[in-house]
């Protein structure tokens, strides 16, 4: 098995905020953890950046996070190539070259194949959740991340294929648990019905993240957020075609299936868990710290 990730020293280096006692705290505490897996020190650098550098909330997020990734592998597991391979035909999910001007790291998703009778919302979650994994292992941190929904192509048929307990468990392990910190969400080519669909989320929605919604009428407003040059060509600016990126992402994917099968294997074990063995009845009744939306 190949697995390659960033060099821990190279986010040492270019964050001076990131100090590596603090990262030995949080492997210490892991440690004691009988229930959590053991993982590289990436990781722990992943969470308390994420974490705006705070301990507590780290340790809340990393629990969190082995623990939805154990209790819903149908979310976050890895497919079969075959399965991964149907999916990207089906959705483009992709990381932009460049960033903002802020360091916004920025994830443009768009319906390559508008019938609705082929859109699985699940695997769907599981196609987003495997980028932003090998975004995380192979970029490492960022000052935050941007999300840029095209609502081209998607139709009211669409909606009635949304699962809405899937959609619950993944807005909790997005605010809860994944270590990024989102600084946005923006809706371009907006469908009619968007209304009804945000009534479906926001009963799983902190309000710092309803607030973080917005729904651009032109261009030119997204380009308020999203400078016009670090966009796809498609869209007005200077990076390759989303096609292009696409094709790219589709490669970068296939070739790394050995680390999301690693990730697979880091299991929280219940049985050995202090206390009460937990459940994701459980994990949806926690108030949670809202950790990556908060600022400095």
């Amino acid at each position: 098995m190949s697995i390659q990730m960033v060099d821990v020293e190279t986010e040492y280096a270019k964050d001076k905020n990131l100090k590596r006692e603090d990262v030995k705290i949080l492997s210490k505490w892991m440690a004691k953890q009988p229930h959590l897996p053991k993982v590289p020190e990436l990781h722990l650098v992943l969470f308390l950046q994420s974490c705006y550098y705070r301990i507590e909330p780290a340790k809340i997020a990393i629990d969190n996070f082995f623990t939805m990734r154990t209790l819903c592998p149908d979310l976050f597991g890895t497919p079969s190539v075959e399965s991964l391979k149907e999916e990207l035909s089906v959705g483009s999910i992709n990381l932009l070259p460049k960033t903002t001007p802020e360091g916004y790291a920025v994830i443009c998703m768009k319906l390559l194949d508008p019938a609705p009778e082929h859109y699985r919302h699940v695997n769907q979650i599981n196609l987003l959740d495997l980028i932003t994994m090998w975004n995380l292992h192979q970029k490492g941190t960022s000052n935050g991340v941007l999300a840029l929904f095209d609502m081209k192509g998607i139709s009211f048929g669409h909606l009635t294929r949304v699962n809405l307990v899937a959609m619950k468990k993944h807005l909790f392990y997005v605010q809860e648990a994944t270590p990024v910190r989102i600084k946005g969400l923006h809706c371009i080519n907006v469908a009619p019905f968007t209304d009804k669909l945000v009534k479906m989320a926001k009963p799983f929605l902190k309000k710092e993240l309803l607030d973080m919604l917005n729904f651009h009428e032109s261009m030119e407003t997204l380009y308020k957020y999203v400078p016009k040059e670090i966009m796809p060509k498609d869209y007005g600016g200077e990076n390759p075609s989303l096609a292009t990126l696409h094709e790219e992402n589709t490669k970068n994917l296939l070739e790394n299936m050995d680390l999301f099968k690693w990730i697979d294997t880091l299991k929280v074990d219940e049985n050995k868990r202090p206390g009460k063995p937990k459940t994701t009845g459980d994990i949806f009744g926690l108030d949670g710290t809202f950790k990556k939306l908060e600022v400095d």
